[in-house]
């Protein structure tokens, strides 16, 4: 057992184990230790560079918590280059949607012309999450002053049968309708997006705060059209 392993067992909350296990269908329990965010953000600061610059070189890793603790170190490198760098080495080893959306590189705010250009690569992927973090990106990065109406186009074309994809782009659509009502507005009248994704996606955008009552009885009418796989 390495140190960080010893550390993150110290760590170990057997409650919290028991519940966040049941949230995470797609890892083998056992390969959760059981280890709340914030002793992880704690214990991410109080680690040496020579035991980050190790831990990160090595993957995969064993547990759950090895890859949470990754992500929260990734997210605080502040050069670019090597942030993206390591980024793309560690997206083929995420293996669950927890894990994908912890990893928001804080450094990527400042880079947003050369981050655009990775993101049709990832959205390429034939990797569920590296799919979903591109699709991430997107929605974290580029629906405000940034926004193109590509970048919904993208989303829209992306054809998948994995869940954790179709949530992610669901909810991109949702964050959209909340922030770009007029121009994604057409993808739901035109019915652009596969069926299920559509419906989720109008449905998240009625629990939005931030998208208008009446906007929301008229995506509600929009729901529930009778389609066969993709448009």
């Amino acid at each position: 057992m390495t140190n960080i392993q010893k550390q993150l067992f110290s760590l170990q909350d057997n409650g919290y184990r028991e519940f966040h296990s049941g949230l995470i269908p797609t890892i083998d329990k056992d390969t959760i230790i059981g280890v709340r965010v914030p002793a992880l953000r704690k214990l991410a600061k109080e680690l040496d560079v020579k035991n980050v610059t190790t831990f990160l070189q090595k993957l995969p890793h064993q547990y759950y918590e090895e890859n949470q603790l990754h992500t929260i170190l990734l997210s605080g490198i502040k050069d670019y280059k090597q942030c993206l760098a390591a980024v793309n080495r560690f997206l083929p080893y995420v293996d669950n949607w927890a894990t994908c959306d912890v990893l928001r590189p804080r450094v990527f705010a400042q880079h947003h012309k050369e981050l655009i250009k990775e993101i049709p690569l990832w959205l390429q992927s034939d990797k569920t999450y590296t799919v979903r973090f591109g699709i991430e990106m997107l929605l974290v990065h580029f629906l405000n002053k940034n926004f193109q109406k590509k970048y919904l186009d993208w989303v829209a074309k992306i054809k998948s049968e994995e869940y954790y994809v179709r949530m992610m782009q669901a909810w991109f659509f949702a964050e959209a309708a909340a922030k770009q009502y007029e121009v994604v507005l057409p993808y739901f009248e035109k019915q652009k997006l596969e069926m299920w994704t559509h419906n989720k996606a109008i449905q998240k955008a009625c629990e939005s705060f931030r998208v208008a009552k009446d906007r929301k009885e008229y995506l509600k009418g929009l729901k529930g059209y009778k389609g066969n796989g993709y448009c």
